[in-house]
């Protein structure tokens, strides 16, 4: 599963323990990313706390999508499965979740969110990059300044998270093959599903 040995669910204790069955609960399983942070918890719990923090200021289809373009600039499988999940319960569909995945444009999407994708996208490629120009386009859309901050902290806080599950080896969960196979294909852009 990972490259790294982890925590089975009947040796966890503690925090560890109260981690696995709250997954577990909300799942039906335990999560390859769960067991993952079996080692340090406390890091898990804060980044969902900073998640957290970042997602209330937002409307959740936006931060959905956010989401997803960073996971696809990242090539993080794991995010675009899970995050395509989420997204097809805030009303987006299995055709724009494909577009999103192929880089191209959805005339499901409206231009304010495809202004938002593309910044999120920029900020993960290369936040260096990203000008006033790049800003002044998703403010263009009606986003006021601290929704840009929003959404390129959402991107930003992505990389933490698809980065530390890429580079541990924690493969999405079989539990994805369960997907539609034209959508679980074109949101696995990385590593394979387990």
């Amino acid at each position: 599963m990972a490259f790294i040995a982890t925590v089975d669910a009947p040796d966890a204790t503690g925090d560890t323990a109260d981690m696995y069955a709250a997954a577990i609960a909300a799942n039906g399983y335990l999560p390859n990313m769960t067991q993952l942070f079996g080692h340090r918890p406390e890091v898990m719990r804060a980044w969902a706390a900073l998640v957290g923090s970042i997602r209330a200021n937002m409307p959740l289809r936006r931060y959905e999508l956010v989401t997803l373009a960073a996971a696809r600039e990242l090539t993080s499988s794991y995010c675009m499965l899970a995050h395509g999940r989420a997204a097809m319960r805030e009303g987006i569909s299995e055709a724009a979740l494909r577009s999103i995945a192929a880089r191209e444009a959805s005339d499901e999407l409206t231009d304010a969110e495809q202004a938002v994708i593309t910044l999120a996208a920029r900020v993960v490629r290369d936040a260096t990059g990203v000008t006033l120009a790049d800003v002044d386009a998703v403010r263009a859309h009606g986003l006021a300044d601290a929704e840009v901050f929003d959404v390129v902290a959402a991107a930003a806080v992505r990389c933490f998270f698809s980065k530390t599950l890429d580079a541990l080896g924690a493969a999405p969960d079989a539990d994805y093959n369960t997907y539609p196979a034209d959508v679980r294909d074109a949101l696995t852009v990385g590593r394979p599903i387990e």
